[in-house]
This record gives structure tokens, sequence and C-alpha cells, in this order.
């Protein structure tokens, strides 16, 4: 994420701050974006608009985590899971089924979260808060991940960087991190996206970019939906480092699963938005949100928002991909407008 939370478990909004004193919610309409350097590049093609596709992998294995479920909604079902060999956030196969017959592609970002007894200090140990949210932590160097990763390189996902929740402001873990996760995936890999959607503007776009990283896609809410940052792209440096506004995560929409009707219109007033401003939208689907057991609705409304981009005359694809293209496309081309599709 963005987090690992859901709608048993959603959170205050998401606090972004400007390395000011002051600090704005996930609105961003306490920052100044007007005079922020944006991307001036054609939309690849003859596209409308562009949809970049993201997936956090935040907890790939539900395991311990079915008894703190349990706790608070269906505890036969949940409790059945924690002692099932099956496990219901393991969604990379299916994921990658249904884009594939949607013939699109996506990034999933990887996270590699610090230990909490080993690697953070010891009066975080005693808060339940951070057990609920160590007790989901995965190895990205376990053969299952690295099998995962490397099935994604080879048919085409974009691999890339989850932060862990405090590398916001500590460009050498983040930097230790990127290393890790290129080493798993023999390749460089390209930006990513902020745990927890934790950003302190612009010092956090100043590690991704020291480290290597060409974007990042966390600026954004966990709670609403919207183009709060502007249409485009922002180079915060106004040189080739690119943010990817967050448009919209799952867990901000109307819950699909008891009003997909209201779901969809929301995405389809993002869609329509999108189009008419020649913008570049950005998602994101946590993968066990595919699992229709418990978020019944989630990847029938992911299915129909990609039909329904391509409808509309979008370019459809991940942030690595949309970069390429632009880097591509603007040689010797002028800004594209309405005009010139």
């Amino acid at each position: 994420m963005s987090g690992d939370t859901d709608r048993r478990t959603r959170p205050l909004s998401t606090v972004v701050t400007d390395g000011s004193d002051r600090s704005a919610d996930p609105s961003l309409s306490d920052w100044d974006t007007a005079d922020v350097p944006r991307e001036q590049s054609p939309l690849p093609g003859d596209a409308e608009f562009a949809l970049c596709l993201t997936h956090d992998v935040d907890r790939p294995y539900k395991g311990i985590r079915s008894l703190y479920y349990a706790a608070r909604e269906r505890p036969g079902y949940h409790l059945r899971t924690a002692l099932s060999s099956t496990n219901p956030y393991w969604q990379f196969d299916d994921i990658m089924a249904l884009e594939d017959e949607l013939d699109v592609r996506s990034a999933f970002y990887f996270l590699n979260e610090q230990h909490l007894l080993t690697d953070r200090p010891i009066g975080e140990w005693i808060s339940p808060t951070n057990w609920v949210q160590h007790l989901g932590r995965y190895d990205v160097t376990a053969p299952e991940i690295v099998d995962v990763v490397h099935n994604l390189d080879d048919g085409g996902w974009e691999v890339g960087l989850h932060g862990s929740y405090h590398t916001a402001d500590d460009r050498e873990r983040l930097r230790e991190e990127k290393t890790v996760l290129e080493d798993v995936l023999g390749s460089p890999v390209s930006g990513g996206r902020q745990h927890y959607l934790n950003l302190t503007v612009p010092e956090t776009w100043r590690h991704h970019r020291a480290i290597g990283l060409e974007y990042d896609a966390t600026l954004g809410s966990s709670t609403e939906c919207g183009f709060h940052a502007g249409y485009l792209p922002i180079r915060p440096f106004d040189d080739d480092f690119l943010v990817f506004p967050l448009t919209v995560m799952e867990q901000a929409l109307p819950d699909p699963g008891t009003d997909f009707e209201a779901a969809r219109e929301t995405c389809e007033r993002l869609l329509t938005e999108a189009a008419a401003n020649d913008a570049v939208m950005t998602a994101l689907w946590h993968p066990r949100y595919f699992n229709e057991r418990e978020f019944p609705g989630h990847r029938r409304l992911y299915r129909w928002l990609v039909e329904r981009a391509r409808e509309l005359g979008a370019w459809i694809g991940s942030p690595r991909e949309l970069c390429e293209a632009f880097d591509r496309d603007c040689h010797g081309r002028s800004p594209r407008s309405k005009s010139s599709v």
C-alpha cells in the first residue's frame, strides 16, 4: 500500500508532509502544485489518456493474520484459512491470467519490511499496531517470491520497489531495499511507491532520485479518489525524474461487494475526466483484493475498469512503460493537444 489495511481495518487518512512545519491531508489541497513542472510529452500513439495499473505487494501470505481477522468478523471462515494449506492472498497467477486475457501489463511493487525485533527500537515492540503490521512480513529473497518476481519479469510485467514504512526519510535503508530487490530480479528497477503512502515532499523524491529511481507513484490518498495533484505526471526537479500521482486506490471506492454500481460510477467519472483532460490516471489494486471470497466485486470492477478505459481510447500499462513511451515519443514532437489526436 499504501498500507496493510482493507475495508475491515481502514485507517485515518494518510498524512503527506511538505517538508515544512505544516502538513497536508491526502486531498493534497495544501500542497501548491500550480508552478510545479509537468510532463509535456505526448501520450503514446493516439491515446485519449493513459491508465497506469499498479499493485502493492504488502502481504502475499495471510497466515497467522487469519486469527486477527477472526476476532473481528466471520471467525469460522478466517480460522479455516489459518488451518488450510491454501493461501487466499496469493493472487499472482490469477492477476497475471486476468491481465494476459485483457492484453495489459501492470507494475508489482515488492516490500522488504524491516523486522520489528531486529531492526526497530525496543520502544516499538510494545505497540499492538506494530505487531499486527509485522505479522505479515515476508522475505523477498524466499524461493517462492523469487520465482514470482522472475515470472512477472519474464511475462512483461514491471517489478518495482515498495519502500518500507520508515524509508521515506532513510535514504540508505531505501537504497539497501532497492539493491536486494534488484539482486532478486537480476536487473535495475525503475520506480515504485512508498508503503502507507509515507512521503516527505520533496525530500523523499530526492532520495529516490539519488538511489537511481526514475519515478515515484506515492503522492495520493488512501481515502479519496481524484486528480488532486493535477492531470499529468510531475517533474519536481525539472529533470527526468517523474512523479505519478495516485488517482484511485481500491479501498477508497464505494465497496463493490455491497454497491457495485456506486463503485463503477465513481470509476466512470474518473475515466471520463481523464479522457477529457488528456490525463495520466494511476490505479492501485492490492493483490489480496482479487480474492473474491473476502473482497467480493473487486476483481470484477478491475476488469471493468480496464475494459472501459480501452473503450474510451486509453493507453494502458505500467508506469515504467509510460516513462519509456515518453522518452521515445518526446523527441522532435510538440506537446500534445486534443487537436493532434
